[in-house]
């Protein structure tokens, strides 16, 4: 299944998050991967802030692009946000001890999944942001397109909660 949204805002990308976060909540009990895939800027921290606001958790995301990871938790629910954009290759995830944090209730947001290709758990949902083109609004923003694709159980079911 895939889905194809345009994000006229930052705003509207954020919202599309906090429904991710609802989504990712309503499937207990199995960890969850997302990979976030598109250039800078494209909107996909703007999208984590939503997942973590999805998730009870308020504030903006936190970005992991020196740490690598940034970890959080929502009651028993542990979410890492993760940053592969300084990667090398898939080689360079052993060290992170993805293994590790891929278990229980977990979810990994993965910005730049594609630089781990091969060496990432299997993907429930990729999140693919561009710009939509467009008119760009007085403050800056410009429109984003989203394209979600899911994968496996896990991921149809989360795509058809966030299509209702």
């Amino acid at each position: 299944m895939t889905m194809v949204l345009t994000l006229p805002t930052a705003a509207v990308t954020r919202e599309w998050g906090v429904r991710l976060g609802r989504a990712l909540l309503s499937v207990p009990g199995v960890p969850q991967v997302i990979a976030l895939n598109g250039d800078l800027g494209a909107g996909k921290t703007t999208f984590v802030s939503g997942v973590l606001a999805g998730f009870g958790l308020p504030g903006p995301a936190r970005s992991p692009t020196y740490t690598l990871i940034e970890p959080y938790e929502a009651g028993a629910r542990s979410l890492y946000h993760l940053d592969l954009y300084r990667l090398s290759g898939p080689r360079d995830l052993e060290a992170l001890g993805l293994r590790d944090l891929h278990v229980g209730d977990s979810t990994l947001l993965i910005e730049w999944a594609e630089r781990g290709e091969g060496a990432l758990p299997p993907v429930d949902l990729t999140l693919q942001f561009g710009y939509a083109g467009g008119k760009v609004t007085l403050d800056g923003d410009a429109p984003r397109r989203l394209e979600i694709t899911a994968h496996g159980a896990i991921g149809e079911r989360l795509a058809g909660l966030l299509k209702n």
